[in-house]
């Protein structure tokens, strides 16, 4: 019999069946969105710039050097981070929707997101405005935490001290490729053995739960810091430069690619555990995998766009009541949706109370959550 192969595994067909292809027509109005967000993105802001400004900066024509400084120093920049982040929020929330069969899994559920809030909430407490060769010591603590964690319980420790060059130094933040959630998975495995999902899921909230109760403890101690500490953990796209997009991009990649590898595994896991291990197909194997890309892309974004809220929920469940339930479908959509839609919220954040910007978390809550229940109301619930 033909099989597809993804990766190391093979999906027969049969498992496929029904289930629905992305279609040309989808792909385009991602697209259509993801651009239009972005032109968006780049417009909206304190200055005017008009589109003739924006385009003949793009082809290097004749622009004023005040504004084309504005355009490539901070706006394309922002635009840029919105697309990694949300694109990598929500193809990661749809991919630990699909592992563990549970239609309320989020990039953070495994505990990714506690670890980088202690960390930063430790840097702005304690080392407010330090840096570390230039760079900002609050997404290296909320980084380094999300993964300190993973290597102590996983066994496996990076070499050098912090005195590394910026880029050297992440990459070996990220080398180990689990963050926050090896504590989690190595806590759920010693319970369950990882026969099910559910012990996995568990351990996560208790790590998260541990982290979140001494960060609570630092603010209660900390309070000068209290509004700085809330800012971040609500997110916020704030850069100038393209530091920040190139620290994440080779890990945002990783992750995206990893899971878009894995999508048919994915549908095949909806079938059941015993069903797909009768198959041939390694449960655990394809698990590991998912979790370890989705978790280390939201470990790169959380570190520089902290703690962003239902990006991972809204735009993966919005795609299968709009268009399907197969992660052929998903998977690639929720890139591209998810980019468009935290592009949107954050020229929204930069609006709608300017001079001054909302956290972009609170946009995403503010906007998705009533989206989400229209879509809800229209669309039948068996979609999901």
């Amino acid at each position: 019999m033909l099989s597809v192969q993804v990766g190391a595994a093979a999906v027969p067909p049969a498992v496929l069946a029904g289930m629905p292809r992305l279609r040309w027509g989808w792909a385009g109005a991602g697209l259509l969105a993801l651009a239009a967000s972005c032109g968006v993105g780049v417009l909206v802001g304190p200055v005017h710039i008009g589109v003739g400004t924006v385009v003949q900066t793009l082809v290097g024509g004749a622009v004023d050097p005040g504004q084309a400084n504005i355009l490539w120093s901070l706006r394309f920049p922002r635009v840029v981070l919105g697309v990694l982040v949300g694109g990598t929020l929500a193809i990661a929330g749809a991919a630990y929707q699909g592992v563990f069969r549970n239609p309320l899994a989020d990039p953070y559920l495994l505990g990714a997101a506690a670890g980088a809030n202690l960390g930063a909430t430790l840097a702005i407490a304690f080392a407010p405005g330090t840096s570390v060769l230039g760079v900002n010591v609050v997404p290296l603590a909320a980084f380094v935490e999300g993964c300190r964690q993973d290597r102590q319980r996983s066994g496996r420790h990076h070499r050098g001290a912090e005195t590394l060059q910026a880029p050297e130094r992440d990459q070996r933040a990220f080398r180990p490729g689990k963050p926050a959630v090896s504590g989690a998975y190595a806590l759920g495995r010693s319970v369950t053995g990882l026969r099910s999902a559910t012990g996995l899921i568990l351990a996560g909230v208790a790590i998260a739960a541990f982290f979140n109760s001494i960060q609570s403890y630092v603010q209660q101690t900390q309070t000068s810091s209290i509004r700085q500490v809330y800012s971040w953990i609500l997110g916020r796209l704030v850069t100038a430069g393209w530091d920040d997009v190139l620290l994440i991009l080779p890990y945002v990649l990783l992750s995206v690619v990893a899971i878009y590898l894995h999508r048919r595994l994915l549908d095949a896991l909806t079938l059941g555990e015993d069903e797909v291990t009768s198959l041939g197909i390694p449960v655990r194997r394809v698990r590991l995998i998912v979790v370890v890309a989705a978790t280390l892309g939201t470990a790169a974004v959380v570190a520089v766009g902290g703690t962003i809220a239902f990006v991972g929920i809204i735009v993966p469940h919005t795609i299968r009541l709009l268009v399907g339930r197969s992660y052929r479908v998903v998977i690639p959509l929720s890139v591209l949706f998810g980019a468009a839609f935290l592009v949107l919220a954050d020229a929204a954040a930069r609006t709608v109370v300017a001079p001054a910007e909302l956290p972009i978390g609170v946009i995403t809550a503010f906007l998705g959550a009533p989206f989400f229940i229209a879509v809800m109301r229209s669309t039948r619930a068996a979609a999901l």
